[in-house]
C-alpha cells in the first residue's frame, strides 16, 4: 500500500471537555511541536494514541482523495486482501454526516476488501473520515480505555490531581518516547505512576511521606504494574533521568513551605533537564532562579466543592 494525496503520515482525532481545552493543547505541543485545529492534527510523528487522555484515534493514512467517490476507487485499486478486518467510519471535528450514510460508507468500503471481516475481534481495522472536505482512507489504531479501572485504586488523596492530568503529566513528560526514564518526584499515592506503567514508560517515584509510599506501592501492586518507589527526600537521589514530574505539596496531607519547595525544585533540576512542574501557587520566578527555563506553560482548574487553579510548568535547565 502506498501513501498517496496527502501531505502527512497520520491523522489523529481529539475529544476532550472545555476545562481540558488548555491542557490538551499544552500536550499537543509538546508531542507534535502545534496545536491540533480543531479537534484534527496532522502529524509525520507516530504517537501512541493510548498515551493521551485526549487522543481518541490515529489514523495511519493510506489513501486520500477530494470526493468520496474518487476515494472509493483508489481502495478498489489497491486490492487489499486481508482476513478478519473491519471497518470504521471516524467522525472528525465538523463532519455532520448522517449515521445511515455513514454506515453505509463503512459498507461500500467493505465490499472493496477481499476477506472474511471480524467485527468483534478484527486483526486490523480500517477506517475512513473527511477533514476539510478531503476523504481519508487508513489503519485506524483506537484508544485504549483499560486506564479507567485506575478509578477504582485502593487507596486515594482528595487532592491528587486526576487521572486526566497525570496522564497528560506522563505524555508531556516524555513527549511520548517510551524509551524514555522518568521519575515522579513527589509522587504520592501513585496517581501519575499507574498512567505511565499502563501506557508502557519506565518510571520511578519518590517521595518523603511513609504513608504515600505504603499507599503508591499498593496501587501499583492492585494492577500488577512493576515500578521502584523511594522513600526519601528527592535530593538523596543520584540517577539521571530523561524528565522530572513534580506535583508540589499541598501543605494539607504533606507540610510544605519555601525552603521545601525550593529544595524540590533545585533537586529536580539536578536529576534531570526536563522537569514539569505543577503548584496551585505562582512559582514562575522561583522556577526561573532555580536554574530552569520555563518552555511551555497552561491552568487546569479543578471543579468540585472547592474550585482552585493548577499550573503547569515545562521547564528545561538551562544551559
Amino acid at each position: 500500500m502506498t501513501l498517496e494525496t496527502s501531505k502527512h503520515s497520520y491523522l489523529y482525532s481529539f475529544k476532550y471537555d472545555i476545562h481540558h481545552t488548555e491542557l490538551s493543547k499544552l500536550e499537543s505541543r509538546q508531542l507534535f511541536g502545534k496545536e491540533a485545529d480543531g479537534k484534527v492534527l496532522f502529524s509525520d510523528r507516530k504517537i501512541d494514541p493510548s498515551i493521551s487522555p485526549f487522543i481518541k484515534g490515529r489514523l495511519d493514512i493510506i489513501l486520500s482523495a477530494h470526493s468520496y467517490a474518487a476515494l472509493l476507487e483508489k481502495v478498489k485499486i489497491e486490492n487489499i486482501r486481508v482476513e478478519g478486518f473491519n471497518v470504521d467510519y471516524l467522525i472528525l471535528d465538523g463532519d455532520s454526516t448522517h449515521f445511515t450514510e455513514r454506515r453505509t460508507k463503512q459498507n461500500d468500503i467493505g465490499h472493496c476488501i477481499e476477506g472474511e471481516p471480524d467485527f468483534e475481534n478484527p486483526t486490523i481495522t480500517y477506517a475512513l473520515g473527511i477533514s476539510e472536505n478531503v476523504w481519508y482512507f487508513g489503519i485506524l489504531e483506537k484508544h485504549q480505555i483499560g486506564w479507567h479501572e485506575h478509578k477504582k485504586k485502593p487507596c486515594s488523596f482528595s487532592n491528587s490531581i486526576n487521572m486526566d492530568i497525570a496522564k497528560t503529566l506522563v505524555s508531556i513528560a516524555s513527549k511520548g518516547i517510551k524509551t524514555n526514564t522518568l521519575l515522579d518526584g513527589c509522587c504520592g499515592v501513585g496517581t501519575a505512576m499507574l498512567e505511565a506503567c499502563f501506557s508502557g514508560f519506565n518510571i520511578e517515584g519518590c517521595d518523603i511521606n511513609y504513608k504515600a509510599v505504603k499507599h503508591s506501592r499498593e496501587n501499583l501492586e492492585y494492577y500488577n504494574y512493576t515500578a521502584k518507589v523511594h522513600c526519601s527526600d528527592i535530593k538523596e537521589l543520584d540517577q539521571q533521568y530523561d524528565a522530572v514530574i513534580i506535583d508540589l505539596p499541598y501543605n494539607l496531607y504533606s507540610y510544605s513551605d519555601d525552603s521545601i519547595i525550593t529544595n524540590i525544585i533545585e533537586s529536580a533540576a539536578k536529576l534531570s533537564e526536563r522537569v514539569i512542574i505543577v503548584s496551585i501557587l505562582d512559582i514562575e520566578s522561583k522556577i526561573n532562579k532555580l536554574g530552569l527555563e520555563v518552555a511551555d506553560f497552561c491552568t487546569v482548574d479543578k471543579k468540585g466543592k472547592s474550585k482552585f487553579t493548577r499550573s503547569i510548568w515545562v521547564c528545561e535547565r538551562e544551559g
